[in-house]
């Protein structure tokens, strides 16, 4: 079995002053990188820049696909850190191309779409419309909730790898990151609705999809009749009974903004419990950035017989799923105290540094404009295997504003 990415760790010792300069030294190259992809963003088929093509132009996808939100979400991130005019002249510019997915309810990813993008332009530039925009996006994502399962359904239907049924109900892992955009409508307007919807959905989620050993299943297949969950498989991760990296990231994410919006102790247990298992896990790499599944080539898990995963040899490493653990634990070391606290903020400062290293930060120029190299989107689909992805750069830089405002003593979430 072939090994990709850097296993070197990083000795963290340098001051906060030094760990700022480090910050805006990352900041300072994104933007650069992004006025370069800004410059070369053609017009034609496509709006959002999501990825390289094998021939190294941008593939680019419509405001329709799940990560269009992400590369106007980026380009906040950079504008409110540096201060760019013209930066967050073409935030405004992106978000605004997403304006019609408000109304969107093929799927669950409208909470991607649109909190990545309005979320944002309301944080950085708060306008009475903005809100009544993210409120109507929050009620789309509401019609794919069924009371009967007491979850949001995620995809219309899905067909298990094993060639054996395609199930009408499946929900994934990814779905917990959609809950920010109704607990925000929740606060907005005062309608208590929205907030129950997503607790059950948490709940839910925390019972049937979160394992006894505190991993998770991608996807949850539910009885649309009894309300009652059938069974556990994956999408994108190796095996149903593995660990897809980029999915135990959702969870720890997830529950961990689940207790922030809620107070609720039991969604900042799930989140901990996540969290040590992507840190203590045995095949964790010391640079702290997983491979694409913690499960991946060990004897005891089997690829579905459609899956493409078994016909990879190379373990790749997925930064996407490392940038968004890093983002999460920074938040979530604010919730805890004590030797815990102290692991979760190491872990993020040691993901940071790494993802920040020449192992995967990309040269200047270079990567389509991309900053972060060596993600993964789906293996099992032999589709985005080691190329930059939208969404590692968006939790890369997530996490370095964050980690910037823990550094300055102020609070993440006033």
């Amino acid at each position: 079995m072939k090994y990709s990415g850097s296993s070197a760790s990083h000795d963290i010792t340098a001051t906060p002053e030094a760990e700022r300069l480090f910050v805006k030294e990352n900041m300072d190259f994104a933007a650069r990188q992004y006025r370069y992809m800004l410059r070369n963003l053609s017009e034609g088929k496509g709006v959002m820049p999501r990825t390289l093509n094998p021939n190294g132009t941008l593939a680019k996808s419509d405001i329709y696909w799940w990560t269009s939100g992400f590369f106007p979400g980026t380009l906040w991130y950079i504008a409110d850190f540096t201060g760019d005019a013209a930066l967050r002249d073409s935030a405004r510019t992106y978000t605004h191309k997403l304006e019609p997915v408000r109304k969107y309810t093929g799927n669950h990813d409208i909470g991607f779409m649109m909190y990545c993008s309005y979320g944002h332009a309301n944080a950085f530039d708060p306008q009475a419309a903005y809100k009544d925009i993210l409120v109507e996006s929050a009620r789309s994502l509401c019609t794919r909730f069924n009371e009967k399962t007491g979850v949001i359904q995620s995809w219309n239907s899905f067909r298990s790898w094993h060639g054996d049924n395609t199930y009408d109900f499946p929900v994934i892992i990814d779905n917990m990151m959609n809950l920010e955009l109704l607990f925000y409508a929740s606060r907005t307007t005062g309608d208590a609705s929205f907030s129950r919807i997503a607790v059950s959905h948490a709940e839910k989620t925390m019972r049937n999809q979160v394992r006894k050993d505190n991993s998770c299943y991608h996807v949850v297949y539910y009885d649309k009749a009894t309300g009652q969950p059938i069974k556990g498989e994956t999408a994108q991760g190796y095996a149903d009974n593995s660990t897809w990296s980029r999915g135990q990231a959702w969870g720890i994410y997830g529950f961990t903004m689940c207790y922030r919006e809620t107070k609720d102790k039991r969604f900042l247990t799930t989140a901990c419990r996540m969290a040590d298992f992507y840190l203590s896990h045995p095949n964790l790499p010391a640079d702290k950035v997983a491979y694409w599944d913690f499960d991946a080539y060990r004897p005891e898990y089997t690829p579905g017989q459609r899956s493409n995963a078994s016909k990879v040899v190379t373990n790749y490493r997925d930064a996407s799923a490392a940038a968004c653990t890093a983002s999460a634990l920074l938040e979530l070391s604010t919730y805890v105290k004590g030797e815990k606290k102290r692991r979760y903020l190491a872990a993020a400062r040691t993901i940071l540094h790494t993802l920040g290293s020449p192992a995967y930060r990309a040269k200047e120029g270079g990567n389509g404009g991309f900053i972060l190299k060596h993600s993964v989107g789906s293996i099992p689909h032999n589709s985005e295997i080691d190329v930059p992805l939208t969404y590692a750069d968006y939790y890369f830089l997530e996490a370095l504003h964050r980690y910037d405002k823990l550094l300055a003593g102020r609070q993440l979430f006033p």
